[in-house]
């Protein structure tokens, strides 16, 4: 959805523009974390984990309470981040395998090309997981391209899918980090390969247990998704992947200290297999998962206060936040399971990662700028992750291509407004993985399909109820009162909308 032409917008637009080309460009610091739901963050209502670190950026800057993922699952959300395209539009984009071909073409405008024409160092570091190399799979013992440096990136240091995938293994820029053409990687999504033991195993000796699905190569003592064998020297130890991404971003940051730089920092927390260091596990009331989050607040932490040493935080917008909602799930056994539920994950809110309910995709969002984005400030503009592209080509008096960036809309002025304005976006569509079903906001309404089909749902006189549900979040946010049946017209006019926007190309 582009920006309306009205003077309104026309004259922000202008404004911005100036402000931008009149002073320096501010670095670009954007943390997006991986399963923190709305409720797991002291500034956002948690009582049983602390995070001071992201209180104080709160407290320093815009707290948003509106604030949406464009799918309750980590590869979509952020192929729509990166591009400013729902990836719903583009098949194949659900949660990718960890050998997935790239699923984003060289030549897409993406945030880090936008930037990187505007002068900026750009680097993505910590999870990837938007595919890497040539179809068919990917080939680890090769040049890994395409990725991250053929779309705007002059850095990567990636973990390519998942924690809980295979290959378990850094990729740094074009190639494996530490790899060892004497132990070749090999990776399978279907039949076993290599003698490493299984979760399946008999006796075999695990840190944690997995469970369905969650049964196949042990690696670092922790059965994965899929078989691999070779790269032992390249193998990473989860304990310390948060150790390793922080000291990565902060390493970047030091380098480009002097030139305005965009920092895509990926954390793997909360993400399982969640396998906190050592110096935190014990922190929480809540298990390894609160621990888990004490980790990532403490990488926040490292990050602010490496701008604070180098005397940049004054020069650079901080953002915060996740890449869907938060779940307790039972996939992993750390002996700590019963313990992470005191933590409710996304609050008051309904549903969680993987569905289409609020808590699936309301996530916390945390902009810090100082000078420049009030302190101590909240706004309930509904934006989404997928304005981020629109949005920063605003902020650095970039002018996108009219194909770029089709479903991004320009929401800077949510960040800096001194007073709340009015709606800057007017809906937003919401996927699970693929394209079917999706969900509809606009304005207090939430409209969503129910079920997984392969064809739209349609509306006839009798079947509101079952094909939809309709919820006004105005009065009733955690969603306990379907209004399908009682806004009948209401649900057929979003209905029609819906289909509309899934038409277009």
């Amino acid at each position: 959805m582009k920006p309306t032409s009205c003077l309104f917008f026309l004259c922000l637009s202008l404004s911005f523009h100036t402000f931008t080309t009149a002073a320096e460009k501010p670095n670009i610091v954007y943390i997006i974390s991986d399963d923190i739901g709305y409720g797991d963050i002291g500034c956002y209502g948690a009582t049983d984990v602390k995070t001071p670190h992201l209180d104080n950026l709160a407290s320093g800057g815009r707290r948003f309470t509106d604030a949406h993922s464009t799918a309750t699952v980590c590869t979509p959300t952020r192929y729509a981040l990166l591009t400013g395209r729902y990836a719903w539009r583009q098949p194949g984009t659900g949660i990718a395998r960890g050998d997935e071909p790239a699923l984003i073409k060289p030549g897409t405008t993406t945030v880090a090309s936008m930037l990187n024409k505007a002068g900026y160092k750009t680097a993505v570091i910590g999870k990837w997981h938007l595919g890497l190399g040539n179809p068919p799979s990917t080939d680890f013992n090769k040049k890994i391209a395409p990725g991250p440096l053929e779309l705007g990136f002059d850095q990567a240091f990636m973990i390519p899918a998942t924690g809980d995938r295979v290959p378990c293994v850094f990729v740094e820029n074009h190639g494996v980090y530490n790899y060892d053409p004497t132990d070749p990687i090999e990776v399978s999504f279907g039949k076993k390969i290599g003698n490493d033991p299984t979760g399946a195993d008999p006796g075999v000796k695990l840190k944690i247990q997995g469970g369905p699905g969650h049964k196949d190569s042990v690696i670092n003592g922790i059965p994965r998704i899929g078989f691999m064998t070779g790269g032992m020297a390249a193998r990473w130890v989860d304990e310390d992947i948060a150790d390793t991404v922080t000291a990565r971003a902060i390493g970047f940051i030091e380098a480009n200290k002097s030139a305005p730089f965009f920092l895509l920092f990926a954390t793997h927390d909360i993400h399982e297999p969640m396998v906190p260091h050592p110096r935190f596990r014990g922190t929480s009331t809540c298990g390894w998962r609160g621990d888990a989050i004490h980790q990532l607040d403490w990488s926040v932490g490292q990050i602010l206060n490496t701008l604070e040493r180098l005397q940049l935080s004054e020069k650079t917008l901080v953002i915060f936040t996740s890449d869907n909602g938060g779940l307790i799930k039972d996939t992993y056994d750390d002996g700590t399971n019963a313990l992470h539920g005191r933590q409710r994950p996304n609050g008051i809110l309904r549903g969680a990662k993987g569905n289409l309910y609020e808590g699936g995709h309301r996530v916390p969002f945390i902009a810090r700028w100082p000078g420049h984005i009030p302190t101590a400030s909240t706004s309930d503009q509904l934006i989404s992750h997928i304005d981020t592209l629109a949005t920063l080509a605003a902020l650095t008096g970039q002018k996108l291509a009219t194909s770029a960036g089709a479903d991004s809309l320009n929401v800077l002025p949510a960040l800096l407004k001194e007073k709340p304005g009015p709606a800057l976006r007017n809906h937003l569509i919401i996927q699970n993985n693929g394209p079917f079903p999706l969900a509809l906001r606009q304005s207090n309404w939430i409209l969503i399909e129910k079920g997984g089909g392969k064809k739209s749902l349609q509306l006839t006189e009798n079947t509101a109820n079952n094909s939809f549900e309709l919820y006004d979040l105005n009065s009733d946010i955690a969603q306990k009162n379907n209004q399908a049946d009682n806004e009948r017209e209401r649900v057929k006019s979003m209905a029609d909308l819906l289909g509309k926007i899934r038409r277009q190309p």
